[in-house]
């Protein structure tokens, strides 16, 4: 599922966009501030971004400065009723993928974002392919089919990539219930795909972007 970190102050606004994506399996966290968004950052991982600009205790643009500064590269849109060019031209530099005018219909931020995601969300590894939006997982363009601990294990570290995944974090995903169950599975999954899957000794699992 999609993880989207949304930021809007106008609380009528968010509830109707936060509805919206929910009713297409979209996960979403609505925040107002910031403030609030810095922490969410620090402590999740998400798929994309929406991002007002105008907001009480900080800029979006400077926000997404910030964030991009850190090394985060989590795909962003903003949403605003600021239609000044240059500000929009200082959201593209600081990095956003898209900029969305207030006021505009709901549906119009859905098609963007799946048109985004479509193209964005493919991660490529050796002859694996995997895409975040669908779930489909190809090798040397064949459909591969596998079981949900694993498709699951997958999903983890392709979403994750060049990162390491905690042993706790990989056991909670794939529900599997000790950590020799894991390991077997990820021996497998590195024969089944023919993909190196790294053991950091102590603390997780990592694969390696080409």
């Amino acid at each position: 599922m999609i993880k989207i970190l949304l930021l809007e102050d106008d609380i009528t606004l968010s509830k109707t966009l936060e509805e919206l994506l929910a009713q297409h399996d979209f996960e979403v966290d609505s925040i107002e501030s910031a403030e609030d968004a810095l922490d969410k950052t620090f402590y999740n991982n998400y798929d994309v971004y929406l991002f007002d600009i105008n907001l009480p205790d900080m800029n979006g643009i400077e926000l997404l400065k910030s964030l991009k500064e850190a090394d985060d590269n989590t795909p962003t849109i903003f949403i605003s009723a600021n239609q000044d060019i240059e500000t929009i031209a200082k959201g593209f530099e600081v990095g956003a993928e898209d900029y969305i005018k207030k006021p505009f219909m709901p549906e119009e931020l859905l098609i963007r974002l799946n048109a985004k995601l479509s193209k964005d969300m493919l991660i490529t590894v050796n002859d694996i392919k995997y895409n975040i939006l669908s779930g489909d997982i190809f090798k040397e363009d064949k459909k591969i089919y596998l079981s949900y601990s694993k498709f699951k294990l997958i999903d983890a570290l392709f979403k994750n990539i060049d990162r390491v995944v905690s042993k706790d974090d990989l056991l909670y995903e794939t529900e599997f219930h000790s950590e020799n169950a894991l390991r077997v599975a990820i021996v497998k999954l590195k024969k089944q795909l023919n993909i190196d899957i790294k053991n950091i000794r102590g603390v997780g699992y990592t694969i390696e972007s080409n």
